[in-house]
């Protein structure tokens, strides 16, 4: 390792925001210290840790060019293996399984990250640099705070799917997940509690917004089916062309210690922790997990069945039809 001044150490500290600003692309660091990143989300992480008197008293903010010096003189694990998922089909669960090893890094959807992957839609500058920023980000995040971690592990935001391609070319040898559900099922969660990019204007620039969306009223089971069906479509041609390993969430938790051990080095001597973590709600884990497909399946209505077989029914079908040849050939 170089040598590091320390202006330039940024040991125990992690990113936390990245936005455009009048002076250029700005970096928001957050003192973690050893603290490991277990929380359904990036963000609870975020929240528990600036609630430390330290963070409250002292913040940093750099350049990006202070993100990428950090790579070079104190690069951090690579990612072992990417998570794509098309909202509301388990990843936050694979991911608490994941996290539940303490040998084990999980990213759950930091914001830094989208941020840097969705540069590109609004600032086109951004194109030149973006693979080598994107690195340098997930090299903050990949460094040692225990002493012990292996492995680094990101699930992305849904939207994300749609950088898939520019990840697979920068990390090109490891495993890339995309899990996904009955989109009957992810549409009847949207419409009782609608994540962002099932708001109309509310994501911004993400590769789902289509311009026809504008040209006419939708209703609300139409607009979440359309971002279902490209959701789903951005899956299926990451899957047939970039090497993705499509994954139903009716395999899971079981898929963590069968199909997918080797990918997320998984042996019978650590899944104990895991399947502890299996029966708690991935979003609450204080409370024990309920299957829901049948009473998702039972609340949708007969406008928000129709607009799903219309919009998203037939990427569903070629994706399990994908997943159900590869699994005959393993």
């Amino acid at each position: 390792m170089a040598h590091i001044t320390p202006e330039h150490d940024f040991t125990g500290w992690l990113p936390i925001r990245i936005n455009p600003t009048r002076d250029g692309w700005r970096v928001d660091w957050c003192w973690f210290g050893q603290q490991r990143l277990t929380l359904p989300f990036f963000r609870d992480d975020v929240n528990q840790a600036l609630r430390l008197p330290f963070n409250q008293a002292l913040r940093r903010e750099t350049d990006l060019d202070a993100l990428r010096q950090w790579h070079t003189t104190s690069p951090g694990l690579p990612p072992a293996a990417l998570i794509f998922h098309a909202s509301r089909c388990g990843s936050t669960l694979m991911a608490q399984m994941l996290a539940a090893l303490p040998s084990n890094i999980v990213l759950s959807e930091p914001p830094p990250l989208d941020s840097l992957l969705r540069a590109h839609r609004h600032d086109p500058s951004m194109v030149t640099h973006q693979a080598r920023d994107v690195a340098a980000l997930l090299s903050a995040y990949g460094q040692s705070r225990q002493g012990d971690e292996q492995r680094l592990f990101v699930k992305l935001d849904t939207w994300n799917i749609f950088e898939a391609p520019l990840l697979a070319e920068l990390y090109p040898d490891i495993p890339r997940i995309f899990l996904y559900r009955d989109p009957l099922e992810i549409a009847v969660s949207h419409m009782h509690q609608a994540g962002m990019q099932c708001v109309p204007g509310l994501l911004g620039a993400s590769g789902l917004e289509a311009s026809s969306d504008n040209q006419t009223y939708l209703s609300q089971a139409t607009f979440i089916s359309r971002v279902i069906a490209r959701t789903l479509e951005a899956g299926l041609s990451f899957c047939q062309h970039h090497g993705g390993i499509p994954v139903n969430y009716s395999e899971l938790p079981d898929a963590l210690w069968g199909r997918l051990a080797a990918i997320f080095d998984i042996s019978d001597t650590n899944t104990l922790p895991l399947r502890d973590t299996a029966h708690r709600d991935a979003k609450q884990p204080a409370m024990t997990f309920k299957a829901d497909s049948a009473k998702k399946r039972l609340a949708a209505t007969d406008e928000l069945r129709a607009s799903i077989t219309e919009w998203a029914q037939k990427p569903y079908r070629r994706l399990e039809a994908l997943r159900l040849a590869g699994l005959q050939t393993e």
